[in-house]
């Protein structure tokens, strides 16, 4: 039995082909997989293994070609873009390798962004304090470092309260000891809000964190398996 009780997705005989020109792609090839609440799962896999088509059909970034996939009982399969548009709104926070901040605005006001369209937000001030980040509330972002950017980028994820985090190659861009500090961050999350968290990466040593570790290989999931016992982030090195 999964020590985790109420199953937020339930993936069944995902398929996913993407058509270019007269060639086609099977980015996925039936996956099976479910992620529970409260658990913090990390995807492993080579590049074109279908780790982020996967992730981008459960955040409803992206539609199967075919196959089930269910959010509490909800199936997106069958969602409408007005409907997959609020279920990413008010229940899913994504995190990419690229920050993707406004330069313009502040840290502060970078979350404030996303907090003034969501159902149940907290403030900018609290979601960045989770972060680590209270002292670099009026900064812009070329005034962060990398992995302070990054972190303002999960606060903004976070900030709408969601009860999925989707986070694709957190790491990617950061060297491992400012990584270590974002996958801090990222575990904070999970602990305190209890937030489902799935994280991608193709870094095995990432995977020590994690309650379950998702491998995939060439659009199929080659193994699934337990962590009998979570390392601590800090406890990582690559």
């Amino acid at each position: 039995m999964n020590e985790f009780e109420e199953t937020f997705f339930h993936v069944r005989d995902l398929t996913k082909i993407y058509k270019m020109g007269e060639v086609e792609v099977h980015a996925l090839r039936g996956v099976d997989m479910d992620l529970y609440a409260g658990e913090l799962v990390v995807l492993l896999g080579p590049s074109g293994s279908g780790k982020s088509t996967l992730l981008n059909i459960m955040g409803g970034l992206d539609t199967a070609t075919s196959g089930f996939v269910s959010y509490r009982g909800r199936d997106l399969t069958k969602a409408n873009e007005k409907e997959l548009t609020e279920y990413r709104r008010f229940h899913v926070g994504f995190v990419f390798q690229f920050y993707n901040l406004i330069s313009s605005l502040t840290a502060r006001e970078n979350v404030a962004v996303v907090t003034e369209i969501a159902g149940n937000p907290m403030t900018p001030e609290d979601a960045l304090a989770l972060v680590g980040l209270t002292d670099r509330l009026d900064h812009f972002p070329a005034q962060l470092s990398g992995g302070e950017q990054q972190r303002v980028a999960i606060a903004r994820a976070i900030s709408k309260n969601p009860s999925v985090l989707l986070c694709d190659e957190p790491t990617g861009a950061l060297d491992s000891q400012t990584g270590i500090v974002v996958l801090k961050a990222l575990e904070r999350i999970n602990h305190e809000m209890g937030t489902a968290t799935a994280i991608i990466t193709h870094n095995v040593d990432i995977a020590g964190m994690a309650d379950r570790v998702i491998h995939l290989s060439n659009g199929k999931i080659a193994e699934a398996t337990v962590n009998k016992v979570k390392k601590s982030a800090n406890d990582l090195q690559w």
